[in-house]
């Protein structure tokens, strides 16, 4: 007999669910991406591309995927092929929900590993390991941390073990359910903010006292000026509008098939655009106000804005930060080590639960699984397809998955769920489950954009990132092709990504045998990656064509 103790689970409190939802969203991109992406593109030339982002594209994807989560729990499917099955006629949307497994248990695969680090400098911190290490030693550091032949502990492959030590806490608490999550959301989220909220404090009282003969005009209000001064020109720069579009997709976690799945376990009434707007405010909260209050204020306060704009990399955290903290003696660094990566560890597994309801609902729904076969199997695919990433990790796997599940894969699946949702399912019917049981009022004109301009703008998305002209420069390019040249491609777009165009062309020139040997190992693990990322693909999308048939056996609708 099936067991259905999932499908009559349920989240304990609104409070938890929202904290849930927004420790979902909240993760390290928050502290380490934003920063970067804000220095990379022009400080506050990014700000305002970045709200006009967040408004019309991830207000209205929070909405699309809360509603449409609700939308399938009442037929008691959490996850997402059958909640997508259930709004659109034909196989193919089933198909395009594989995507809502796949790009979590991909994604997980890798973001565990980061959580790792900062577990293992916590660890660190508190045994004071950076004490009296200059700049460049707390750099060597990490690079000895993530190099599988060295150890900072004297343990064996310490990468490693401290990679399957964090797997195994996920997996630990997924297998608890909904109430797991939940617990550590109402630890986890208070923690975090508090540990920000403390590290902001010192960012913006830091001013000028961190100046030194080597950097005699470093200052912290040079990076929050940097960060905060709206710069207009940025609204016609398609770059700018690119990294804004990106980070909101990171950042939300939209498009990744979580939220359907945590919202399929609310009730049928429950207010879904209160929560959306709750949880998608509460991230912007703390990216925007705390996660531009840490990082960049520190660094430019000790090191000077010029050479943050030169060395901004999402490294910082793990290769300067440590040093940085030194400098405020060695019980204050000892604290501020562990509020900063214990912030970024919370943020971290807030994230990364998430990413496994997915699977248990699809296993759970169709096959009958328990919780602990659905946390412990999804923790076996997890380490069959993260060790990789640890092992060959300067060999560019972790970067392959990044790109393809963890950044390719969410514009695709947002894509193609935002026309289901406005085109398929029918934007009048998506406007009602929206404003069921909710009490609040959603200005009439989400409902415009939602149809046309949310759709539009990923659709711009994914063909900017398919096509990204030479030098990423949109508009000498379109100059260009209007006085009849050839559209040159960018070795960073989707086209030549897939041919690794770039490295190729690296291998044509006449380069020493010991780098071109370094090039061909490249592109070896990254094909590695790209099979195995297929392969994984492949083995969910079976597993939906046999579940359709289990259901088809047992009379059960499906399309």
């Amino acid at each position: 007999m099936k067991d259905n103790t999932i499908v009559k689970e349920a989240w304990g409190s609104r409070l938890g669910l929202i904290l849930a939802m927004a420790g979902n969203a909240v993760g390290l991109g928050n502290f380490l991406r934003f920063p970067v992406q804000a220095v990379q593109n022009g400080g506050g030339a990014f700000i305002i591309p970045y709200l006009i982002c967040f408004l019309v594209m991830g207000i209205p994807l929070l909405l699309i995927e809360w509603s449409t989560g609700r939308y399938g729990g009442k037929s008691n499917n959490h996850s997402t092929p059958y909640i997508m099955d259930s709004m659109g006629k034909g196989k193919i949307w089933k198909y395009v929900g594989v995507f809502g497994i796949f790009t979590n248990v991909a994604v997980v695969a890798y973001y565990t590993y980061i959580e790792s680090w900062t577990l293992s400098y916590v660890l660190h911190s508190i045994l004071g390991t950076f004490e009296g290490m200059s700049q460049s030693e707390v750099a060597r550091f990490f690079e000895d941390y993530i190099d599988i032949g060295k150890s900072t502990l004297g343990i064996p492959y310490e990468a490693v073990v401290f990679y399957v030590l964090v797997l195994a806490l996920n997996v630990f608490i997924l297998s608890k359910g909904l109430g797991g999550i939940e617990k550590v959301a109402k630890i986890g989220m208070p923690l975090l903010i508090l540990f920000g909220v403390l590290l902001s404090i010192k960012g913006l009282s830091l001013g000028e006292s961190g100046q030194s003969e080597q950097f005699p005009d470093a200052s912290a209000w040079d990076g929050l000026n940097f960060l905060w001064t709206p710069q207009f020109d940025s609204l016609t720069n398609p770059k700018v509008w690119l990294a804004a579009a990106g980070q909101i997709f990171f950042t939300l976690s939209v498009g990744m098939g979580t939220i359907q799945c945590y919202a399929a376990y609310i009730k049928p009434k429950e207010d879904i655009a209160l929560n959306a707007v709750s949880a998608g405010f509460m991230n912007e909260f703390v990216e925007v106000v705390l996660g531009s209050s840490i990082v960049i204020p520190i660094a430019a306060g000790y090191l000077g804005l010029d050479w943050v704009m030169e060395n901004a990399g999402f490294g910082m955290a793990f290769q300067t930060m440590p040093f940085l903290f030194q400098q405020w003696g060695e019980i204050a660094a000892a604290f501020a080590g562990v509020f900063w990566f214990g912030l970024l560890f919370f943020a971290g597994i807030t994230s990364s639960l998430a990413m496994g309801t997915p699977w248990m609902g699809f296993m759970k729904d169709e096959f009958g699984w328990n919780k602990n076969q659905g946390a412990w199997s999804f923790g076996a695919l997890a380490l069959v397809m993260g060790l990789p990433t640890v092992l060959f990790y300067q060999y560019g796997v972790f970067d392959e998955y990044d790109y393809w599940a963890g950044t390719v894969s969410l514009v695709v699946f947002a894509l193609l769920e935002s026309i289901l949702f406005s085109w398929v399912f029918g934007i009048n019917k998506g406007w009602r489950e929206i404003n069921e049981g909710s009490d609040i009022y959603i200005p009439n004109f989400y409902k415009f954009i939602i149809k046309y301009v949310t759709p539009l703008l990923l659709l711009l998305v994914f063909v900017s990132a398919l096509i990204t002209p030479e030098n990423n420069d949109w508009a000498l390019s379109l100059q260009g092709l209007g006085e009849g040249q050839a559209w040159q491609l960018d070795n960073s777009s989707i086209i030549r990504q897939i041919s690794h165009f770039g490295l190729k062309e690296q291998l044509a020139l006449d380069l020493p045998g010991s780098l071109k040997l370094e090039i061909e190992n490249k592109i070896f693990y990254s094909n590695l990656a790209r099979t195995l990322l297929v392969g994984l693909f492949l083995f969910i999308s079976l597993l939906v064509y046999l579940s359709q048939k289990k259901r088809q056996k047992e009379g059960r609708t499906t399309s």
